[in-house]
């Protein structure tokens, strides 16, 4: 997906949020601000949005010296999760359809983005999973069900801290001996690292690798040759998250995003509306 003009001012609102969270420091704020400004008059528009923002982040660490200066939200955001994780199992027992249940929630769960909240709460994420079935849903469960049935090796992309622990509840009802789970490879806002799969409890469940990049996506001409092997070798691709959905969804293969539409971009590529939970399966592969 190419980088709209629309864009340009959430990079520069998710800038400052970046730089106030890494550093107290107004001189950073102001630094990283008017680079920003710089690479934003001469980027390629023809590139995905996460890959500017890996630049801004990449920037960040370099001036602070902080290696994750998102852990702290991390570390606060997977503790928001575990705690909720006794009530929503309840959902999924008592629901007709689990795999919905749990592709629904997985998605609720997408709305632990610090790239489009940095606020977000524990009472921001109770009520996006009581209000799970209010969101309009655009997707066919059965065709990921057949997917999902029918795959030899599944490769699972996960997104952010957090909603890594609500991806749990899906990759329990997925065959685990033939799932492999991709984090980032490098810090990149509050997106899952192994630190955050191994939070989540995950190594129990299924092999983790990482990607071996800290773009806010999968660009995968960034990604590692280990990665890259995997992702072709995969017959069915879960890619969670919009960034997941902006750098995956014109490539050839068999590919099931899962999130929701959380701007006006990514709504008019779509045709869906902003707040939508979207099951979208790429167009740009032919198989089935």
């Amino acid at each position: 997906m190419k980088t709209s003009l629309d864009c340009l001012p959430c990079f520069i609102r998710q800038t400052l949020e970046a730089a106030r969270i890494a550093s107290p420091d107004p001189a950073v704020h102001e630094q990283i601000a008017r680079e920003l400004l710089g690479w934003a008059s001469r980027m390629d528009f023809n590139q995905p949005p996460p890959a500017l923002a890996q630049r801004v982040h990449r920037r960040l660490r370099e001036l602070t010296g902080l290696a994750d200066p998102y852990r702290p939200v991390k570390d606060r955001q997977n503790a928001m999760a575990l705690r909720l994780m006794p009530e929503v199992r309840k959902e999924i027992a008592s629901s007709q359809d689990p795999l919905l249940m749990a592709v629904r929630l997985a998605i609720a769960g997408n709305i632990i983005d610090s790239g489009v909240n940095g606020n977000i709460n524990e009472a921001d994420i109770r009520l996006a999973i009581r209000r799970v079935f209010a969101c309009p849903f655009q997707g066919d469960i059965e065709q990921f069900r057949r997917a999902v049935s029918g795959a030899r090796r599944i490769l699972y992309l996960a997104d952010n801290a957090g909603e890594i622990i609500f991806d749990r509840l899906l990759l329990e009802l997925l065959p685990r001996n033939r799932t492999l789970l991709a984090v980032r490879g490098a810090p990149a806002i509050n997106d899952a690292t192994l630190a955050d799969a191994h939070a989540a409890g995950l190594s129990e469940l299924v092999e983790i690798i990482d990607n071996g990049s800290d773009a806010p996506g999968t660009i995968l001409a960034d990604c590692s040759a280990e990665f890259r092997r995997h992702f072709n070798d995969a017959d069915l691709i879960v890619a969670k998250g919009q960034g997941n959905f902006e750098t995956l969804n014109e490539v050839d293969h068999n590919i099931f995003f899962l999130f929701q539409v959380k701007c006006e971009p990514v709504s008019r590529h779509t045709g869906l509306p902003v707040g939508t939970h979207a099951l979208l399966r790429s167009n740009a592969s032919s198989k089935i």
